[in-house]
């Protein structure tokens, strides 16, 4: 096992760096430092010599220069079994370094600001911290490298039962997650400098989403029961900004892999919406959804469309969670329910409900979104087209009338969050029914209607594609609809648009698909 000596610390994130430092100095640990951490050592009163006592240099170029030095990368990276390094480093006067302690600038929160400068960007690429964790990690047998606040309790725990040193495993250990570390660093900064163009002393943002190397490095935030069934392994990772991924649960049973996968789903529909709204989803289709004065009404509404498939379904809602929506809810089972925020009220309420998971979700900034293939993986820019009535155009000699304007534009903003083929049967403010995941349209048409509880008598339709042929029009017209909105775009756009003035029916073209596969 390797004995702790000396310890070199220099951190941006001094979360509980005085505890650490002084559980150190305890054991006999020499702690040498820089800048605002040596500070921050000093000001607690214990021992710490200046990085410069090590180098003989101070620190310059603003920072940029304080641990770049051999003094510093000799003591970390000479083998200690092997004695022409040992010798190497005692000819120059180079004292070895047991343990690096480091984190890095906060490149990513730097990032995540698209009005800052390049300037700023470059001063907050860490360059020394990089450098030391990755020649500690590589010299992992003799060097343990820390660069988690996360893990100082435990390896003081290690250190005070092993006499001050550390196992090989747990010397292993810190080195692949410092390797990990260094590579999602580095691919931060690839992601966001890919992004930009520099004309002179200026830069914009590139239009384009799509960074030339995809890099996803995500830590595990939890590892899952299994996957889409019981033979499969999975985890969740996740960076914890915002998002389903990083929602808080706030009770429940632990969440599944297809209860995440349907909560993200039922989260993106619900986002559609601007007044109070609720979403059913089951297997991430859509079987009720609503809009309404109050959220209470929105979830009626909302079962009201199936009330059988709601049965076990996931719900999203678009505002705080309230005691009167969670009565309602608390009525039937449902799986998971996901909302910004949940009252004291409501809680109490849903507690009764011990199973039932509860996930506080914060927006997230997704640019582009991907899906694994065999042997690669595409991606795309985010789907955020939406309805846009001004840029619509009636194709058909009847206008539609002003509710069936309001029925057009949400049965829209529902079909682009439902499988392709899709088809909503919709009211304004209501959906009634939807045909999903058809291999032809019209067979979507007619699996909505048969799926339909309530009258499709009034109803509008909204397609997530154009209609290839009339037949799906005319098999719609039969249950009573009259509007119908979709892209337009087909070579038979003129027998369509025949059919439906034939039928009486008002046709809006958007022209914008919504296809989901």
């Amino acid at each position: 096992m390797a004995k702790i000596r000396r310890a070199l610390l220099s951190l941006t994130d001094k979360t509980d760096l005085v505890e650490f430092a002084r559980g150190l100095n305890g054991l006999g640990v020499e702690l040498i430092s820089t800048g605002g951490t040596a500070k921050a050592i000093k000001d607690a009163g214990i021992p710490v010599k200046d990085v410069a006592e090590v180098t003989g240099f101070p620190e310059m170029l603003d920072g940029r220069v304080k641990t770049i030095h051999p003094r510093v990368a000799g003591g970390i990276l000479a083998i200690r079994s092997k004695a022409d390094h040992m010798e190497a480093i005692a000819a120059h006067g180079i004292p070895t370094i047991d343990m690096v302690v480091v984190n890095l600038y906060a490149f990513e929160k730097v990032a995540a600001d698209k009005s800052a400068s390049v300037h700023h960007l470059i001063e907050n690429i860490d360059i020394g911290g990089p450098t030391m964790i990755r020649a500690a990690a590589k010299n992992y047998q003799d060097v343990a490298v820390v660069t988690s606040p996360h893990d100082y309790a435990q390896l003081l725990a290690e250190l005070q039962s092993n006499n001050g040193s550390l196992s090989l495993n747990t010397h292993w250990n810190l080195a692949k997650k410092a390797f990990a570390i260094t590579a999602a660093y580095d691919a931060a900064i690839t992601t966001r400098l890919e992004s930009i163009t520099i004309s002179a002393d200026d830069f914009v943002d590139q239009p384009s989403v799509l960074p030339q190397t995809l890099s996803i490095r995500q830590p595990m935030k939890m590892s899952l029961r299994y996957g889409e069934n019981p033979h499969q392994q999975a985890a969740l990772y996740s960076k914890g900004a915002g998002g389903v991924a990083g929602a808080e649960q706030l009770q429940g049973k632990e969440l599944s892999y297809n209860n995440l996968v349907d909560l993200d789903a039922a989260w993106q529909l619900i986002n559609e919406f601007l007044n109070p709204a609720c979403a059913i989803i089951k297997h991430t289709n859509p079987c009720g959804c609503a809009e309404q004065k109050t959220l209470a009404m929105a979830y009626r509404k909302a079962l009201e469309a199936d009330p059988v498939s709601a049965f076990g379904g996931v719900l999203a809602f678009n505002r705080e969670l309230d005691a009167e929506t969670a009565t309602e809810v608390a009525k039937i089972f449902t799986e998971c329910i996901a909302a910004p925020s949940f009252s004291t009220e409501a809680l109490a309420v849903l507690a009764l409900k011990k199973n039932l998971r509860l996930v506080r979700v914060t927006p997230s900034d997704e640019r582009y979104v991907v899906k694994s293939i065999s042997g690669g993986t595409l991606a795309q820019s985010v789907d955020s087209l939406t309805f846009d009535r001004s840029q619509a155009a009636v194709k058909t000699q009847r206008q539609p009338t002003e509710e069936e304007w309001q029925a057009l534009g949400f049965g829209w903003k529902i079909v682009k969050h439902v499988k392709s083929n899709a088809i909503v049967y919709a009211r304004a403010g209501q959906s009634v029914s939807a045909g999903a995941g058809q291999m032809s349209r019209v067979d979507s048409v007619k699996v909505g209607a048969m799926k339909a509880v309530l009258p499709l008598a009034g109803c509008v339709l909204a397609s997530d594609a154009f209609f290839p042929f009339p037949d799906g029009l005319e098999e719609a017209a039969k249950h009573g609809i009259t509007a119908v909105i979709q892209p337009g775009g087909s070579v038979k756009d003129a027998e369509v648009i025949a059919a439906a003035d034939r039928l009486g029916l008002a046709m809006v073209f958007t022209g914008v698909r919504h296809f989901r596969h």
